[in-house]
């Protein structure tokens, strides 16, 4: 694993000792790469929805489409 020094101005810090406290994180560093899972999952997320709307129309999801979806997961084992 590799390490990042960081220096952040007396407020930050105080926000970030108030977060560790009061979230439930053991230490900064936890807080800080929980922080950055998030980010790195809300850009994937963000990614996926730009893709889904570059690309062309699947079909018409209509109360028929969500219909035999329902029952296609039904019928999927472990179901």
């Amino acid at each position: 694993m590799n390490t990042i020094d960081i220096s952040l101005p007396d407020d930050l810090q105080a926000y970030v000792d108030q977060q560790v406290a009061e979230r439930g994180y053991v230490t900064c560093g936890e807080y800080i790469r929980d922080l950055i899972r998030r980010e790195h999952d809300r850009q994937r997320l963000r990614d996926l929805i730009m893709e889904g709307v570059n690309s062309p129309p699947a079909g018409v999801f209509d109360a028929e489409f969500f219909d035999r979806l329902r029952e296609r997961a039904r019928q999927e084992p472990g179901q």
